[in-house]
């Protein structure tokens, strides 16, 4: 059975930076129960706190940070790279123990943004980007879904 990495904030889990958390879709629910899910939220992977200060990536471009271009900086101007790419080297760790293809990610989170992500000013402004995780982990072949992609994904798996 194909496994699918999972951010936590959306399977329900109080994870997100303010606490908070997402869901629950019927369709994370149901592979969760036939046992597909491994889950996973970067940023407290790598040791930051719930909740804990909003981050954004200058630019918006995670791979930045994977190549060390560009920190993550919070709210209050604190450099947090170290934890995020700490939760990344963790999801590539999960994806090549369980031989993982797929991971559903949250939409424009700075580790988890498939598609777009924050622009780094704090002002809810969005730009094309990806999430430092989602960076990492298509370097690693893992095709990348957000929440609103679960039908997308769905088409895909074979068993």
């Amino acid at each position: 059975m194909q496994k699918i990495l999972v951010s936590s904030c959306l399977l329900g889990q109080p994870v997100r930076y303010d606490g908070g958390a997402h869901g629950p879709y019927s369709l994370l629910q149901q592979w969760q129960a036939q046992g597909r899910v491994v889950a996973l939220c970067p940023e407290v992977s790598g040791g930051l706190p719930t909740p804990r200060p909003p981050a954004e990536i200058p630019g918006g471009q995670g791979a930045a940070v994977l190549d060390r271009l560009v920190p993550v900086v919070d709210v209050d101007g604190r450099d947090v790279s170290a934890a995020f790419l700490a939760g990344a080297a963790a999801a590539v760790e999960l994806v090549s123990r369980h031989n993982i293809a797929f991971a559903v990610l949250k939409a424009r989170s700075p580790s988890c943004g498939n598609h777009e992500t924050y622009d780094g000013s704090f002002s809810g402004s969005r730009v094309a980007g990806e999430g430092v995780t989602t960076a990492a982990l298509r370097r690693h072949g893992v095709q990348v879904f957000n929440e609103s992609e679960l039908e997308s994904l769905a088409a895909l798996l074979t068993d």
